[in-house]
Order: C-alpha cells, then structure tokens, then sequence
C-alpha cells in the first residue's frame, strides 16, 4: 500500500475503530484501515489515539491491525459524468461496482469516483491571454442531452490563459494552464472538494421567486422560494417519499440531486426504476439526464449515511457554481440523525434528548444554511440557487421529537403530513391547519403579478378551511341539522376545496402536475360558486338545490382538464354558474 503506515488498531466497536499512535493526524483526515483498506474518517483525537469512523462492514477487524492515513479530509471527486450516475454515500459508482463484482459491494473496493476512460467533447469558451479568476468558466462540455457542464477554474486559482486545448479529452487530461504567481498550474476536467466545507460564493440573497412544483396545496397554500428550505414530516404511510418523488419530477429546477439516506431499499429501487424510465415535461428527455442518486439504504453501513447527506450537497453545489438551479431531497433525515446518535454513543458521549448527540441541531443547520440563492463566483456574476427539501420520519408521527424540533427551527417551509387524512386516501396527505410556510409574505407580490388577487383567494381559502375545523366540532357534538344554512354552506365550500381542489392524484397523467394559472380558476370557481350561494341565501334560494347544481359536478372535474383547455373551460364553468343562480334566485323551497 502506497499509504503510510501510521497507526495500529486498539479497539473494534461495530462502525467504531479506535486506533493508537495517531497523533499525525487531523480531524476527519480519510484513513484505511486494515490490510482490507476500508475507508474511515477520523471523528475524535485524545492524546495519541483517535477515533475512526467507518464507511464499510468491520467484521473480522481486530485489534493490532494496521491503519494507513492518506492525509486529506473526505472529498467528492467533481466533474463531467456526475449526472444519470448512482452513488454509494461517500460516492462510490454502484452501477461500476456491480460490473467488477456483482451485488454485494466487496470490503475495501476503491475505484475511481468518475470514470476516467470515458472522453468527454470540450469546447472552449476563454483563450489564451485572458485573465481569469476562481469561478470562471474555461470551456464547456455537454455532459447530457439537457445539461451543459461549465468546466470552472478552480479556488484560489488566479491568472493568465496561457494554453487552452479543445477536443475529446478524459477527465484527468490537462485542458488549460494557467500562469499564476506560484507557476503554472495545470488544470484538468475534475476537481476534488471537501464534503464538510462548504464550496465559496461571492454573497447569499434573500428568495423572492416562487420554486412552482404544479402540487395545488404546496404551490396555493404553502409554497417554497427558489434557495429555500422545507422539511415534510409524517408518520409512516403518509406518502413523504411520494411526495418527494413528485418535487423531483415537477418542481422548477435544472438539476436534482436526490439522496436515499437510510430509506426502505424498496423506496430507493421505486426511484432507481423509474427515473430512468420517467418522462421530463421540461425536455422531453427522461428525467434521469439531469439527475444525480445518492443510494444509502439501509441496510447498508450505519455510517456511511452519515457521509450521504454531505455528499450529496456538495455535488448540488459544484452544480449552483455553474448558475443552475438545484433541487436536493434528502429522505430522511432522521435515518441520518440516528446514524448520528449509534456513533455518539459508541463514542461515550453525553447523550441529549432522547439519546441524540448535543450538536444534533448544529449539524443539521450545517446542511440546511448551504441551500440558498447565491452570487457565484467568477466575473461573469451568475447566479446559483439550491432548494433543499428534507423528509423527517418521527417515530409515531410525533413531531415534538428532537430531529423534527431542530428541523423546525432552521427550515421555513413545514408541510406536515398527518396519518388521518393518508388513511382517509387524502393525498398529498399535507394538513393544512398544521403547515405553515414563512415564505409567503416574501412571494406574494410574485403570485400577485400574473394572477392579480391570488393572495385574497388563499387568506379566504384558509378561513374557509379554519372554520370548517371549528364547525366540525359541532357537528360531532350536536349534529349537522343543528347549524344554519350560512354554516352549511361554509362546510360545503370546504368540502369543495378539500377534494376538488387540495386532493391531487400523483399517478394520474393530468392531475399530476398543474400549472399556477390553473390552480387560480380552480380555487376560483369554487370560490365564486361559495359567493353567489351566499348572495342567494340572502334572497331565500334552496339551500338543497344550491349544493346540487349540475354546474358543481364541472367543477369537481375541473382537474381533469388538461391545461390547454383550461381557459375555455373556465368560461363555461362561468356562464352555467350565473345562468343556474339566476334560475335559483327567482325563488324556491327550502
């Protein structure tokens, strides 16, 4: 091994490796353990010893053992090839791994992160002579059908182009040099970054666009900022993985990098089945040429999922560098958290709530403060934005446990899913009187641009809904028959809004997806239906009659209509409700 030795094993405890004469360390500094080579992280020094978390199974590790250190901190390796790839968490490629050795993942395999045979076209975009700075794009390179990779220079590289080569090249050949006040630095297609540290920029800015996901009670009623952050709680069964499949798929990003971190392997299979097969609406292309996976499911090492997360937003990084927009999903990131609590307590320390380590809510913070919308670096001044959406899965659906606490604090957008509208077959299962989204006040002036009063449509959407809990109560208490015919007509609203509007059927070609300005006349109509009932109600119409108009059956199905007739549609729903209340109005029985 061309590493050198530096240390000899002290103390196995499962993930947990314990290792003397180590004092030419430093924290989280990759090492090999073993004459296997498995891959470790340094996480604790004491004295001489430190701890060792590992990547990979330790059975048949003991003590005496050699471990080997290679000096540099845990990194992805970055470059074209990212995208359509399949990454193990510290970003080992499965689909390269299950070629060389079938489907159990051997102990100590370490290949290449990209593939270094495979060439790539580059086209330069700077020339010799130009000044060039971090960040600055040397050339491109068209990695997929639909993504464009930017070859940057890299941090803390500054100068003169002195040579830029174009043609078909591997990842690891020299395309540029560039001369700089150390020399001349050679540069080629691949970069390498630390997962811990966060990639630079020039500055953060706050969110002001709405990141449309065409689901009717995200984008309506909570919606998220392009650079924001979400966390979707719920217990099990209540569709957070369906949920997280649909962003995936629909919501307004170029890239999306989604992690499986300590998921059902069946949840993970779901994805890897069907992405590659999955339409784009936005290219054309199927959804995979602009994907990255990160597969850690859960069976796999316990500690590896640790590393899932930080892989995954470094990559969504190296892409917002070149001013895409990225969506990650993180599911979940209490499987994360756990992986977190068994090394803190292999670890003997203090434990917190529930068992969870004291910087639980730091490390969680840490992950979620690197989404946003940033100037990139480079003087071109592009900008890069990273959506982050994190699944929670509370024991019980109880979220006052620590990892949704500490969720709750960092994140601004809360969609809560609630068992009883999942067994109900409510879906999204999104409980509307517990979510909440603190983007909205920042976001309503762009809803309100293209669809003048969406704002006074969603306050009155949630009162509707708000009462409708309050009269619920009642109802249960004293019966239906005991409410006036004004409250009746509030419950019947909101029974309109609930399955016409807020039930959205995933696997439903049209239903699927829904454009802003559908989801405007939808929750119109309805709307417009609850103010000429009350307007007749004044004027002694049947309330009977009222809630059985034929023109309500149009709205019901309102959802089905796919978007290029949505406008004539509306038309009509229009005319038959004025034409109906005017028959209604000229008298009747109740």
């Amino acid at each position: 091994m061309k590493d050198k030795i530096i240390g000899i094993i002290t103390k196995v405890s499962g993930p947990l490796i314990v290792a003397k004469n180590m004092q030419d360390v430093q924290m989280y500094d990759v090492v090999k353990v073993s004459e296997k080579g498995l891959i470790g992280e340094v996480i604790e020094l004491r004295g001489d010893r430190a701890s060792i978390q590992v990547y990979e199974e330790t059975a048949g590790i003991g003590p005496g053992e050699p471990v080997y250190s290679t000096g540099e901190p845990l990194s992805v390796e970055l470059g074209p090839g990212l995208m359509e790839s399949i990454f193990d968490g510290i970003q080992r490629p499965l689909a390269v791994i299950y070629e060389s050795s079938g489907d159990r993942i051997p102990l100590g395999i370490d290949l290449p992160r990209l593939d270094r045979e495979k060439k790539w076209e580059f086209k330069p975009v700077a020339k010799a002579g130009d000044k060039v700075e971090a960040g600055d794009v040397l050339g491109t390179v068209q990695e997929t059908s639909v993504v464009e990779h930017k070859i940057m220079v890299p941090f803390g590289v500054k100068g003169e182009v002195l040579e830029i080569k174009s043609g078909s090249f591997k990842v690891s050949d020299v395309v540029a040099k560039i001369k700089t006040n150390e020399g001349t630095k050679e540069l080629t297609m691949l970069q390498k970054w630390p997962v811990r540290r966060g990639r630079p920029y020039k500055n953060k800015l706050a969110p002001i666009d709405p990141m449309i996901t065409g689901q009717r009670v995200i984008d309506t009623l909570f919606p998220i900022a392009i650079g924001g952050t979400a966390a979707i709680p719920g217990p099990f069964g209540s569709g957070k993985t369906v949920v997280q499949h649909q962003l995936a798929k629909w919501a307004d990003a170029d890239i999306i990098v989604y992690i499986g971190c300590g998921e059902r392997g069946n949840e993970m299979t779901d994805v890897l089945n069907e992405f590659p097969n999955l339409q784009d609406p936005k290219t054309g292309e199927v959804l995979m040429k602009r994907t990255v996976l990160i597969a850690n499911t859960s069976n796999m090492p316990v500690a590896a999922r640790e590393a899932s997360i930080y892989t995954g937003i470094t990559i969504a990084e190296y892409y917002r560098d070149m001013g895409y927009r990225v969506a990650i999903m993180a599911d979940s990131t209490s499987r994360w958290a756990e992986a977190l609590r068994e090394m803190s307590g292999r670890l003997e320390e203090m434990p917190g709530e529930e068992g969870y380590p004291a910087y639980l809510a730091s490390r969680l913070a840490e992950f979620y403060e690197r989404a946003g919308i940033v100037n990139c670096l480079g003087s071109d001044g592009r900008l890069g934005a990273i959506s982050a959406i994190g699944a929670v899965s509370p024991p019980g659906g109880d979220t006052s446990e620590p990892v949704s606490q500490a969720t709750l604090r960092i994140v601004k957008v809360f969609w809560s899913l609630s068992s009883s509208l999942a067994y109900a077959r409510h879906f999204p299962a999104i409980d509307w009187l517990r979510s909440y989204s603190l983007y909205e006040d920042d976001l309503r002036d762009s809803f309100n641009k293209n669809h003048s009063p969406w704002s006074n449509q969603v306050i009155e959407t949630k009162q509707i809904l708000q009462e409708e809990a309050e009269l619920d109560e009642i109802v249960r208490l004293v019966g239906i028959d005991s409410l006036d015919f004004k409250d009746r007509l509030t419950l019947e609203c909101a029974r309109s809004i609930r399955e016409d509007f807020l039930h959205q059927n995933a696997f439903h070609e049209v239903d699927t997806y829904t454009s802003l300005g559908k989801q405007y006349y939808m929750l119109k109509v309805i709307l417009d239906w609850y103010h000429k009932a009350q307007d007749a109600l004044k004027e002694n119409a049947s309330f009977s009659e009222m809630t059985t108009l034929p023109v309500l059956e149009k709205i019901g199905r309102f959802k089905y209509v796919k978007e290029e007739d949505v406008q004539k549609t509306y038309e009509e729903i229009q005319k038959d409700l004025n034409n109906e209340f005017n028959k209604l109005t000229k008298g009747g029985d109740f």
